[in-house]
């Protein structure tokens, strides 16, 4: 039986088993520190029976007016505990804490190359906003790569009005 529970600073020590996914943005730790300290209730890990990382979601809420809104930074399930159900679990719990705010929508960034992943959101309810042109950094070896900026209205937003899109692609400097 998985348990999701709170991130803890500890748990840096035990999740390079997920962070070790070519598609998981790994970031240092002053980064996850930081969502932990502003976001403590967006920060979660699901755990196993054993007491071993299975995945993690950290997020925030943020804007105003009609863009306040919950936002997935990282999601990610190790390999091994993949297609159980956790990452639905992970991302129902912002979810749930987004409405709680008033929040109009939730969204997040995912590599367009990224298939499996853009299917398990859709399949959460999100839609393809807009396509962000260079949103990941390339390195030496490998190009710079665009991200779908993708969306999930939430009860607050009555009307559907954060899921229309503008017609072109936006570069990363032009998000708000």
């Amino acid at each position: 039986m998985t348990n999701i529970r709170p991130f803890t600073s500890s748990d840096l020590f035990q999740f390079n088993n997920i962070n070790l996914d070519p598609y998981t943005e790994t970031y240092g730790n002053f980064f996850y520190m930081m969502y932990l300290t502003k976001w403590p209730e967006l920060c979660l890990v699901a755990e196993g029976p054993d007491g071993r990382i299975q995945g993690y979601i950290l997020g925030k809420v943020e804007g105003t007016g009609d863009n306040w809104h919950g936002h997935v930074t990282a999601l990610t399930v190790a390999p091994e505990y993949r297609r159980l159900g956790i990452a639905r679990k992970l991302m129902q719990s912002l979810e749930e804490y987004s409405e709680k705010q008033d929040c109009h929508f939730v969204d997040l960034f995912v590599r367009v190359s990224n298939k499996v992943a853009i299917k398990m959101y859709e399949n959460f309810g999100y839609i393809v906003y807009r396509r962000v042109l260079s949103y990941y950094s390339g390195t030496p070896t490998e190009a710079e790569e665009d991200a779908f900026d993708m969306r999930k209205a939430l009860p607050a937003d009555k009307e559907k009005k954060s899921l229309i899109a503008p017609k072109d692609p936006i570069r990363p400097e032009e998000l708000e």
